[in-house]
């Protein structure tokens, strides 16, 4: 789960941000004073189609980015990687970002820094699903079997690989293989695929119509509550443009507030940008929106990385963070 927001800011505190978000009016008139000197007021962000991304949307709609001398465009990208790639090649401002992207491509060498914090996993966010008729029973079953995920050696796997370990195998006892999330449903109808790690819209789907039944929640044990993704931009773009993400991180922390408080804040958007329709949008299981950036809860991510292999060397996400606490 990453996109494009430009990078003209390096920023303040998000304790500072949140304080300011809290006594300002969606009105432009009400933050004047915060308008004045943006290096940038245009900025091109990346989303995928999921309820991840609901805050950006939340913001336009509500005229939070408006009322801080903002005009953000949402351009839709398929994934997180791509994301990056557009984002460090300048098609893209600032992204949405999977944290596991992120770490791994700050490990390679690429400058990135996570502006804002948006999704983090709930129960029963991010299953494990297989067909109505499989012999498939726990995932100890998944011995040399097949599983789709939409991107290798990203979220998906290592969540995953969390929960195979607690059943005894590890990443090399199963075949990962990449297919994206619409396509899932399908593959494991046809038996292309023996499990698929899924979230929403396509979980709920998934049951609905072919009756696929959930084999095991990945976000439970070590990855309960896990933090999922954030919006990034380069280390090049902050450091020019302070004021304008300081301008972006206090719409966005207003319209994560309004998704944290109230579901039918982010139901009422996502027909807007997604395939989910109102009535799947009041019923499908959804994560959590954090409303701060905080370094502890993103670290969970850079030492599970660590300790099963993904990272050859431990990363501290504090470094990754702007305007972050804890």
């Amino acid at each position: 789960m990453t996109y494009r927001l430009a990078g003209r800011a390096a920023a303040a505190g998000l304790v500072a941000i949140l304080a300011l978000a809290g006594c300002s009016g969606s009105d432009p008139a009400s933050n004047s004073a915060s308008v004045e000197g943006l290096e940038t007021s245009e900025l091109t962000v990346g989303a995928l189609p999921i309820p991840d991304s609901a805050a950006l949307y939340i913001a336009n709609k509500k005229g939070f980015f408006k009322a801080e001398g903002l005009t953000v465009t949402i351009e839709t990208v398929v994934g997180g990687a791509a994301a990056q790639e557009g984002l460090i090649g300048g098609s893209l401002d600032a992204t949405q970002t999977n944290y596991v992207s992120a770490f791994l491509a700050v490990s390679a060498g690429n400058k990135l820094k996570i502006i804002a914090d948006m999704y983090q996993a709930a129960p029963n966010s991010f299953n494990l699903m297989v067909a109505k008729d499989s012999g498939v029973s726990t995932p100890a079953d998944l011995r040399g079997k097949k599983i789709a995920v939409n991107t290798l050696k990203n979220i998906g796997t290592l969540a995953v690989a969390s929960v195979l370990k607690s059943h005894g195998l590890t990443e090399n006892d199963v075949d990962f293989v990449e297919v994206p999330f619409p396509d899932m449903r399908g593959q494991l109808e046809k038996k292309i695929v023996d499990a698929a790690w899924m979230t929403e819209p396509h979980l709920t789907a998934a049951q609905t119509t072919i009756g696929a039944r959930k084999l095991a929640d990945t976000m439970t044990g070590p990855t309960a509550d896990f933090p999922i993704a954030g919006v990034a931009v380069t280390e090049e773009f902050a450091t020019k443009n302070p004021k304008t993400v300081a301008a972006f991180q206090r719409a966005f922390a207003k319209a994560q507030q309004a998704a944290a408080a109230d579901r039918k804040a982010v139901e009422e958007v996502l027909p807007s940008y997604t395939r989910i329709d109102a009535a799947t949008a009041a019923v499908i299981t959804m994560g959590g929106y954090p409303t701060s950036l905080d370094e502890t809860r993103l670290q969970r991510v850079a030492d599970l990385m660590f300790e099963q292999g993904y990272l050859k060397s431990k990363v501290e996400a504090k470094s990754l963070l702007i305007g972050s606490t804890g």
